[in-house]
């Protein structure tokens, strides 16, 4: 049996969310570069989301630079290291024609999917329990609206861009060395995303009060 005919090619494979991202990133340097204008990159950013197969992103950027740089892909700022969270996500938050949160006291995994498709997406962290050292929340607003708020002593970044709509991270980089770091990324299409601090919140303070409540209850058992 010959393995090498029962194999798809490359460009035949279907496109992964890391695929359309690393495309995506060419497209932006383009941008900043001035090789491509807004209308073209526009128009290159919709079909990239519209692409089943490697092959079809590749025809975006077959004509940029960047796409034939030799070596490994460069880290790009605002986004964790390639491994460093996992490609499916914990949790998926979806608004179809309505309305999906999470917020209040929940457990935040590590890759969070959040999908608004004329309707309205809410995740807020302000209260939520930091099992791990990074979160990556992956947003795409189609004619719809994604709100994302952390607490104000976490560190936040996003890579992304609109297509006729706002993609909108306001950068925050925290103080304390081991302070969760929340990275936003993602796409706004004729709609919103949006993620910022929200003040007064600190993960901090948060645990202190949960810890103090555990402190009393054990108190109050010990008194028995």
């Amino acid at each position: 049996m010959d393995l090498q005919k029962q194999t798809a090619p490359v460009d035949e494979l279907r496109a992964s969310d890391a695929d359309r991202d690393r495309i995506a990133d060419i497209l932006r340097e383009a941008l900043a570069e001035g090789r491509l204008t807004a209308e073209e990159h526009a128009d290159r950013v919709e079909g990239v989301l519209a692409a089943k197969t490697v092959g079809e992103l590749e025809v975006f950027v077959r004509d940029l630079p960047a796409a034939h740089r030799p070596g490994p892909a460069r880290a790009t700022p605002g986004r964790p290291a390639a491994g460093a969270v996992p490609v499916d996500p914990d949790d998926n938050v979806v608004a179809v024609f309505s309305s999906a949160s999470r917020k209040g006291r929940w457990r935040a995994g590590r890759r969070i999917h959040a999908y608004a498709v004329f309707g309205s997406v809410e995740i807020d962290l302000s209260e939520a329990l930091f099992e791990y050292q990074q979160v990556m929340i992956k947003a795409v607003s189609v004619f719809g609206d994604v709100e994302i708020r952390v607490p104000e002593n976490v560190s936040l970044h996003g890579t992304g861009g609109g297509v006729l709509g706002n993609f909108e991270v306001d950068a925050l980089d925290s103080g304390e060395p081991d302070a969760p770091v929340v990275y936003v990324d993602g796409w706004a299409v004729l709609g919103n995303v949006e993620a910022r601090p929200r003040r007064g919140r600190r993960v901090a303070d948060i645990l202190d009060r949960v810890q103090a409540k555990v402190d009393r209850k054990l108190r109050k058992h010990l008194d028995r």
